[in-house]
């Protein structure tokens, strides 16, 4: 699959998420178009391996393990990496976990997880980052939502609230950290069914029921997900701000 390419030398950037899948994809890509990139998530070991992967293509790369979840450690994510690299230009909160059940089924604890880890963690980290934008008087927050957040899809009552809650969040910030002395740009990617090991647990017989609503007859790759977020975070984005994005093969066309 051919690569889009932008140049991002000079950047540094911080991928919430990080250790695996869409998040590692991510970290990946902004590495390799020359940013400096930040991989948080709560496994130390996945995301050594995803820096390990950015320093060997030539480009620097920080291990923060944090939930993404807490507050403090949020603010001290975002310190640290102006401490170390002098600011923070590229935001991309991509954290998400599933507990997928019918809404009879779903409890609290169902509901409160995925409420927290996926949008919850987007106000943190985005709070965090705006300060160190808006002192720049620039930056790129991208926000990782879902088609399941523009269309109902059932036994995903709490994972299809935090994803609209995230465009909903996203239309609302871009209007406040935008002017025209501060250029920061805040969008949201809806990305469709993603090559994943959420997918890979839907099985072989679920996998091609979904391959049949998709117009363009395939799931999408991480690295498709990416390549839009290269986009956004490039200068070919720079007029692109509280715009929701959806890459998924034609599904809600």
């Amino acid at each position: 699959m051919s690569s889009f390419s932008v140049d991002l030398s000079g950047q540094t950037a911080l991928v919430t998420g990080a250790s695996q899948g869409i998040g590692k994809a991510i970290a990946l890509a902004l590495g390799a178009s020359g940013a400096k990139v930040a991989c948080l998530a709560r496994n130390a070991e996945k995301l050594e391996a995803t820096a390990s992967e950015i320093r060997a293509a030539g480009s620097e790369a920080m291990v923060i393990a944090a939930d993404a979840v807490d507050s403090d450690a949020a603010s001290a994510a975002v310190d640290k990496i102006v401490e170390e690299w002098g600011q923070l230009d590229i935001l991309v909160n991509n954290a998400g976990i599933t507990r997928d059940t019918l809404l009879p089924r779903m409890t609290d604890d169902d509901w409160d997880a995925v409420i927290a880890t996926n949008l919850r963690s987007v106000f943190l980290y985005t709070r965090a980052g705006a300060g160190a934008m808006m002192r720049a008087k620039k930056g790129r927050i991208i926000n990782i939502s879902s088609v399941s957040g523009l269309m109902g899809n059932p036994g995903q009552a709490n994972y299809s609230a935090s994803k609209a809650g995230i465009i909903g969040f996203t239309q609302t910030v871009s209007r406040e950290l935008a002017s025209k002395r501060r250029q920061i740009t805040v969008n949201a990617i809806c990305p469709g069914f993603i090559a994943s090991d959420m997918t890979d647990a839907l099985g072989p017989a679920l996998e091609e029921m979904v391959k049949q609503r998709i117009p363009l007859g395939r799931l999408g790759q991480p690295v498709e997900i990416a390549q839009a977020v290269l986009y956004l975070a490039s200068e070919a984005g720079s007029y692109i701000t509280g715009q929701v994005i959806t890459v998924d093969g034609g599904l809600t066309a």
